[in-house]
C-alpha cells in the first residue's frame, strides 16, 4: 500500500446528492455522499447495481440532463467547483482534468467516426496539443495503450475492432489531455479474464505516469482487493462503509460489506456453500436516508430496520468509517463469517 499524503487532495465531495424527476417530482438517487480522491490514489466504489455508484461518477463529469435532475453539495476538483457548472464551462473540466472510461465502449464510440478522429475530437475542444502535433499524439496514444499498427487502427471504425481493443481506444481517449482524474466504470465488463488483467494494468500503468487519481467503480472484489487503496462501499444512495482495502478486507464492519464478501465463491465453493443476500436495492420512492436500508433485507434485523440512524459516518479506527451502529450486533445466522 502506497503512501499518499493528506496534502494532496485532488478531488473533494462533501454531502453531494443527485435526484431525478420521476412523476412530477425529485426522488435521491445519492444522498449527501462525501468522498476524497487524492492524487496518485485509486478509490474503489462498490456495491450492487442501483446504488449509485455511477450516478455518482457522472455527476463529477457533468453528464446528468440539468432539466431532469438535480446536484446539490460540493464537488471540488483541483481546487474548482464543479457542482453548478453546464455547458461551455463544464466542457472546459470534461475531458481535460477529469476523463471517463465507460463501462460499454460500442455504445460510448462514435459508430460512424474512425478512431483517429474521436480521439483528435477531444483534443481539440481543449488547448492541451496544438493542431499541428495532435496528429503525431493520436498515434502516440494508441502506441501508449498497447494497441499493434496504430495507424491502421486509427483508420478505422468501431465496429472493426475487438471489445478489448474498442476499451483500449476509450482509454486513450479518456487521457488523451493527461486528466488529473480517471474514472473508470466497470472497465472490465464483458471482456475476458485476460483481457481484464491487461486493461487494468494499463490503467494504473497511465495513472502512475501521470501521477492521477483514479475512482474505479466495480463488482469485482478480487479486483479492489488487487489494486485499490482505498474501498467506498455504497448502498441504496449512501455510503456505509470506508478504509484501507486491507483494512476494508481484513476487518469488515457494516453488515452490507460482511454480506458481499461473503457472496465471493472460492474454488472450494459448492453450490449449497454459495451465500446469496436475499431480497434487492430498493427503488428510488422507498429510501428512507434517514435509516439503514439494508438492514430491511436481514430478516433476523428486523427490530433495527426502522431505527432512525445518523447520517454520517463514524469513525471507529483510524481512517475506517461506518454508517449505523448495526454492525455492533450483526451476525450471520449460521454463525458464519465474511
Amino acid at each position: 500500500m502506497k503512501s499518499i499524503s493528506d496534502d494532496q487532495t485532488l478531488l473533494k465531495a462533501k454531502e453531494v446528492s443527485v435526484s431525478f424527476r420521476i412523476g412530477g417530482e425529485f426522488l435521491d438517487a445519492i444522498y449527501h455522499v462525501d468522498l476524497d480522491v487524492k492524487r496518485g490514489e485509486v478509490l474503489a466504489i462498490v456495491g450492487e447495481s442501483g446504488s449509485g455508484k455511477s450516478t455518482f461518477a457522472t455527476a463529477i463529469m457533468g453528464l446528468h440532463n440539468p432539466k431532469q435532475s438535480r446536484i446539490t453539495g460540493s464537488i471540488v476538483l483541483d481546487g474548482e467547483e464543479i457542482v453548478g457548472k453546464v455547458g461551455d464551462q463544464m466542457s472546459k473540466i470534461r475531458g481535460n482534468k477529469a476523463g471517463m472510461i465507460f463501462q460499454d465502449p460500442l455504445a460510448a464510440l462514435n459508430p460512424l467516426m474512425k478512431i483517429g478522429l474521436q480521439i483528435k475530437e477531444m483534443m481539440a475542444v481543449h488547448d492541451v496539443y496544438p493542431e499541428k502535433e495532435q496528429n503525431d499524439r493520436i498515434i502516440q496514444l494508441l502506441n501508449q495503450v498497447g494497441i499493434p499498427n496504430p495507424e491502421r487502427v486509427a483508420n478505422q471504425f468501431p465496429h472493426e475492432l475487438s471489445g478489448g481493443m474498442r476499451q483500449r481506444v476509450m482509454i486513450a481517449i479518456a487521457i488523451a489531455n493527461d486528466p488529473d482524474l480517471i474514472i473508470a466504470d466497470e472497465p472490465t465488463t464483458a471482456l475476458d479474464v485476460t483481457i481484464q488483467a491487461q486493461i487494468l494494468d494499463l490503467i494504473l500503468d497511465v495513472q502512475k505516469r501521470k501521477n492521477a487519481g483514479v475512482i474505479l467503480i466495480t463488482h469485482d472484489l478480487g479486483v479492489v482487493a488487487e489494486i485499490a487503496d482505498t474501498v467506498a462501499v455504497m448502498y441504496a444512495g449512501q455510503l456505509v462503509e470506508k478504509a484501507s482495502a486491507q483494512e476494508l478486507f481484513t476487518h469488515p464492519k457494516h453488515p452490507y460489506t460482511r454480506s458481499l464478501l461473503r457472496s465471493i465463491p472460492s474454488a472450494e465453493t459448492t453450490s449449497d456453500d454459495l451465500y446469496v443476500i436475499p431480497g434487492r436495492v430498493p427503488a428510488l420512492i422507498d429510501m428512507e436516508h434517514d435509516k439503514d436500508l439494508f438492514l430491511q433485507r436481514v430478516p433476523w434485523m428486523q427490530n433495527l430496520a426502522d431505527k432512525v440512524v445518523a447520517e454520517k459516518m463514524a469513525e471507529v479506527s483510524p481512517d475506517h468509517f461506518v454508517r449505523g451502529e448495526a454492525w455492533k450486533t450483526f451476525e450471520f445466522p449460521d454463525g458464519g463469517e465474511a
